[in-house]
């Protein structure tokens, strides 16, 4: 059975991950169009991480972002670092912790959640899980401005 927990980005496992995916990020785009956290950030007081764990393996994870706190406007955040292991695609990982994220977000009021993407052939897989369950693009968001290797995309709660 897979488990979803929250865990922390710089256990070793999960380290090996995220570096894993900075790489690909930093071979797939351009320097100024990679917008992946390194572990540290993940450790920030805004982001939630988790992971997803089959018999205590690693086998993917994802982390939600709290962009405002919902006082003024409607809550919003942004789903960072979904990743799932290379021996683990096509076993639906990221849908599960895609579910998961969602989930914890609609538990915790938030009303909007978007995400940051690339546009290349290689985030296609990524792009079209996102467009199954709802998300659809939108204009740049939080701190991100127009760019031809991003793509942006909201889904409302």
């Amino acid at each position: 059975m897979i488990l979803i927990n929250r865990d922390d980005p710089a256990r070793g496992d999960v380290h090996q991950l995220l570096s894993e995916h900075l790489a690909d990020m930093f071979a797939t785009s351009p320097a100024d169009s990679v917008h992946a956290l390194d572990p540290s950030a993940l450790s920030g007081p805004s982001i939630t991480f988790w992971t997803a764990r089959e018999n205590g393996e690693l086998l993917g994870c994802g982390a939600l972002k709290e962009l405002t706190s919902g006082q003024d406007e409607i809550k919003h955040g942004e789903i960072k670092s979904m990743r799932t292991t290379e021996a683990a695609r096509g076993r639906g990982v990221a849908t599960l912790m895609l579910n998961h994220i969602l989930d914890d977000a609609r538990s915790r009021d938030f009303g909007r959640i978007s995400l940051e993407t690339g546009t290349q052939e290689y985030f296609a897989p990524a792009r079209r899980l996102y467009e199954r369950h709802g998300f659809a693009e939108c204009p740049p968001f939080a701190d991100y401005a127009l760019d031809p290797n991003s793509v942006f995309m909201e889904l409302r709660l």
